[in-house]
């Protein structure tokens, strides 16, 4: 039986609901088993051997009736591509999969079926089964779900062998054992990874040691299984971002890779979250395995409370959010617009400028409107001293380096910031576009040189300083939120800004006044945000006046 081409053709036919993603992928499966100009075919036999392994040897542990399990339609498509498509010499040709689906729809159990497969059914020999994560306890997860598999199975209880902390099979030498990210991974050779909860993790280091160990099988495969979370433009981001480049590449072949596959159950956007017709996009199993009911007693609990919308946005539908206390969503901070100022030519822009401790980080804006046009164009720059570059990699994990090379972030020569800098950069703006300041807000506890320096400059009457406190800040935030969410900020896809627009922590004080929640993590970078707010403080207070300067 073709689970993928009737998978699609519910899709297709809207029997079944699915998010944009899934119908793209499935569209180019379909094609791709009477397509072999890439190198690989279907093998109809070796996508159902995994499907009969669960089905017949699988007990789920929590089953009343002990019966085998019995797979739904989605999780048999996603076997069969996995294990279906082969090369001329039958191995697999996917080596890569990452699964994103919303919670209580089974992908620990999916994760368990394939780990014990590979570990028993796949033919390989010594095959070394690894489940691993930041904590142990974490990489246990999918490890226990295949212990628990096992002791409900006569079958496969006779041919595993468990002890404290791993499982052993004597007839093909097979190891199966969870990993944590503190071990040493010397001498593995994993011919199975799964990563669990992959939004949790802040850089790429454990997945490149782990799939750096399996160079010598020939047919590996890394499998990532996620619900969305709160941590933004990390390690899931980044993946997500990969794939689906992947999955555009199918229709334009912008982007062609034809080792890694994934499958992303979401809403196509956060409206979908109150139409129950949709919630099967990021819960294929629900009713089966998620609890209807369930799902609509979160969703009304959460119209009356902020955080628990987010929680159900990010965990059920897989809308990325940011955390707690974080003003902006994702959606709200992304614009991949970008501009020239050359072509632009504006005459005046209103600055800003946000200064940090002497071995940290500042961050300056400038930003200006053109005739005739709504956006907001902002170039923004952020200094360090190159002295702490690598410390602050290490302690942000952020690619500092990498936004030094994109002229995001320059570095200021020892180990403090030169402010002399910053005000040798609104100079090259103003030389080098001929574009000169209408007025520049700054934190009024900005370093005296600065402003000194500036006035004389610019003149006295052009710095604004710009308290740092709900009675400035409330107006400038609110503004903010509404620019962003018109796409009326073009921050020329600085990814510097976009970090520092998800970090921008906000609360509401005793009046209902909101204000920017300063140092409550001092590795939770803002500092571009500050900046900018101060620029929109600015224009607030000057509107009237910018605007019509610019019509002439």
């Amino acid at each position: 039986m073709n689970h993928i081409k009737e998978y699609y053709e519910a899709i297709s036919s809207g029997k079944i609901n699915t998010s944009k993603e899934i119908k793209d992928t499935y569209e180019h499966l379909v094609k791709k088993i009477t397509d072999t100009s890439d190198g690989f075919h279907f093998d109809e036999t070796k996508a159902n051997r995994i499907i009969e392994f669960a089905e017949n040897f699988i007990v789920m542990p929590k089953s009343k009736s002990k019966e085998t399990v019995k797979l739904l339609l989605w999780e048999k498509a996603m076997l069969q591509t996995i294990f279906g498509f082969v090369d001329e010499n039958g191995h697999r040709q996917y080596h890569e999969c990452l699964l994103e689906v919303g919670r209580k729809n089974g992908k620990s159990a999916i994760a368990g079926i394939i780990a014990l497969y590979l570990l028993i059914a796949d033919n390989e020999r010594q095959p070394e089964i690894y489940t691993a994560a930041n904590k142990l306890d974490q990489a246990k997860i999918v490890w226990q779900a295949g212990i628990d598999m096992i002791k409900s199975s006569g079958e496969l209880s006779n041919l595993c062998k468990i002890r404290v902390g791993s499982v052993s099979t004597e007839f093909n030498g097979g190891l199966f054992k969870p990993l944590a990210n503190d071990k040493n991974f010397d001498g593995i050779n994993a011919s199975l990874i799964i990563l669990d909860e992959v939004h949790q993790y802040q850089t790429d280091e454990l997945y490149n040691v782990l799939v750096d160990s399996q160079a010598m099988r020939e047919q590996p495969l890394t499998l990532l299984t996620t619900t969305n979370g709160f941590v933004r433009d990390k390690f899931l981001d980044k993946k997500l971002e990969e794939y689906k480049k992947i999955i555009n590449g199918y229709k334009d072949k912008s982007y062609i890779d034809n080792r890694r596959i994934s499958f992303i159950y979401k809403l196509d956007n956060e409206n979908e979250m109150y139409d129950e017709n949709c919630w099967i996009k990021a819960n294929p199993s629900i009713d089966a395995i998620r609890s209807r009911q369930m799902l609509r007693d979160d969703i009304e609990r959460s119209k009356h409370d902020e955080q628990k919308k987010k929680d159900v946005l990010t965990k059920f539908f897989n809308i990325p959010q940011t955390g707690n206390f974080n003003y902006l969503t994702v959606e709200e901070c992304s614009n991949k617009s970008t501009f020239d100022i050359n072509e632009l030519k504006p005459r005046y822009f209103i600055g800003g400028f946000d200064l940090s401790k002497v071995n940290d980080i500042t961050s300056a804006v400038v930003m200006f409107k053109v005739p005739n046009d709504e956006t907001f164009y902002v170039e923004n720059i952020n200094f360090m001293p190159s002295d702490k570059l690598e410390e602050h990699i290490r302690s942000d994990k952020i690619p500092y380096d990498i936004f030094v090379k994109r002229g995001w972030l320059r570095l200021c020569d020892g180990d403090s910031i030169d402010y002399k800098d910053v005000v040798s950069w609104f100079e090259e703006v103003r030389n080098r576009y001929d574009l000169y300041p209408y007025k520049i807000g700054y934190d009024a506890w900005s370093s005296n040189y600065i402003v000194t320096e500036m006035k004389k400059l610019y003149g006295k009457d052009t710095l604004i300083p710009v308290h740092q406190g709900a009675k400035s800040l409330s107006l400038p935030l609110q503004h903010l939120k509404v620019f962003l969410n018109n796409k009326q900020i073009n921050y020329n896809n600085n990814q510097c800004m976009k970090m520092c627009l998800l970090n921008l922590q906000v609360q509401l004080d005793s009046n209902g006044n909101l204000n920017t929640i300063k140092n409550r993590n001092i590795h939770i970078r803002d500092d571009a945000a500050c900046a900018l707010l101060n620029a929109i403080y600015v224009y607030l207070n000057e509107m009237e006046n910018y605007n019509n300067l610019i019509e002439y």
